[in-house]
């Protein structure tokens, strides 16, 4: 009962100075981030595994000093002592993963993707991302391997596997192939600049953003809020459409099939009105030109600049309204039309032609009958008389 007692007043202390030690870092933290921005993001991403770390950390101390290393009188001591060294491998490898992410954050507030020109801030963003998975990765393989390092017997146990790693890493290659090869088509799309983080493109005939990109998938915000899941190896081996792989301004067309007496020099007038109107152009193309003008129609188009996609689709679909109301209004004659050519129709033949080809017609139908009767019709003979010709029965004739 004594024992108990010691160990229930050291658990109550390292109970108070756990509470008073997060008071004293939280008031520290609260007062350096008045003044750094850095200091408010550390505390808030690492209050609770520094609290969890530094309280099982507390209490193990508590318990080894409180309850003596006496195997006949405390068996259970080694067991809850392996316990807390378990626990204060994960909560400080939680610890680890959490000062790792900061780390890397910390880096990205240098580069801003909110504005125009984003294109190195993505680049980095998107390689600091991979790097953070990579990192946090490597601290759970490393914690997991001290854990099972703790356990008697592992060292044996490691042994044999290595014994036999040659059959275990054919195996793990056969099986894990797919799997290394979206990982290695990670890295490689992460420092290679191929896609980025908000990267606009056009996979499968789908238009969307990078949203994503992990070790071994890349997520497509497509434009009507779907996601679309890709593997990193799909980047990697199938051409795909990038629009902002070096800048995000894009060049746009708009085609118009019209009827051939339109005017293109009141069009451009027109246009010009119509994008001195729009907030979205950026002033850098404008050109109104004839591309095509056979089979009836008179091709149009139109080329506009906007400083990013989704501002080029609405600037043309913005044109595009303009043009067709101005078109309907001023010059309706410009409509496409579609022209028929009306032609006589084809007189009747002559009544001599018609009979000359009747009396052709009978006389090659009689003429064939003329030959059909040769095969068919009755034999005739000549120099034999029917008295001659015997009878059918080997008989005489009758008189």
């Amino acid at each position: 009962m004594d024992i108990l007692l010691r160990l229930l007043v050291a658990i109550g202390f390292a109970l108070l100075v756990t509470a008073v030690a997060a008071l004293v870092l939280h008031l520290v933290f609260r007062s350096l981030g008045r003044r750094e921005r850095w200091a408010a993001a550390l505390s808030r991403r690492t209050k609770h595994p520094t609290r969890t770390t530094l309280l099982v950390v507390l209490v193990w101390v508590a318990f080894t000093s409180t309850i003596p290393r006496n195997e006949h009188l405390y068996p259970w001591r080694d067991e809850v002592s392996h316990a807390f060294l378990v626990v204060t491998i994960g909560v400080g490898c939680w610890l680890a993963c959490e000062l790792a992410v900061f780390l890397e954050s910390l880096g990205l507030h240098r580069y801003r993707v909110d504005v125009p020109d984003n294109r190195v801030a993505r680049r980095i963003r998107t390689q600091v991302l991979i790097i953070r998975r990579l990192t946090v990765a490597v601290l759970v393989i490393i914690g997991v391997g001290a854990i099972l390092l703790t356990f008697p017997g592992v060292e044996a146990a490691g042994a044999s596997v290595l014994a036999s790693a040659g059959l275990l890493s054919v195996i793990a290659g056969l099986a894990a192939q797919s799997t290394l090869g979206n990982v290695i088509a990670g890295m490689q799309l992460a420092f290679s600049g191929s896609i980025r983080v908000d990267d606009v493109v056009v996979v499968e005939q789908q238009w969307g953003r990078i949203e994503e990109i992990t070790l071994t998938y890349v997520v497509v915000h497509l434009w009507d809020d779907r996601r679309f899941v890709l593997p990193s190896t799909y980047f990697t081996s199938t051409p795909f459409e990038n629009w902002t792989r070096t800048n995000s301004e894009l060049l746009g067309a708009v085609e118009f099939d019209l009827d051939w007496r339109v005017s293109p020099a009141e069009m451009r007038k027109e246009l010009d009105r119509i994008l001195d109107t729009s907030t979205i152009w950026d002033h850098r193309t404008k050109v109104l030109q004839v591309t095509d003008a056979v089979g009836g129609l008179v091709r149009v188009r139109i080329l506009v600049t906007a400083p990013d996609a989704g501002a080029l689709f609405d600037l043309r679909c913005y044109v595009r309204e303009e043009m067709v109301g101005w078109i309907q209004r001023n010059h309706p004659d410009a409509l496409p039309l579609q022209r028929v050519q009306l032609t006589e129709p084809t007189a009747q033949r002559p009544a001599a032609l018609r009979t000359s080809t009747s009396e052709n017609d009978s006389q090659l139908f009689r003429e064939g009958d003329e030959r059909t009767a040769l095969f068919t019709g009755p034999i005739q003979t000549s120099g034999i008389h029917p008295d001659d010709v015997p009878p059918a029965d080997g008989g005489h004739h009758t008189r």
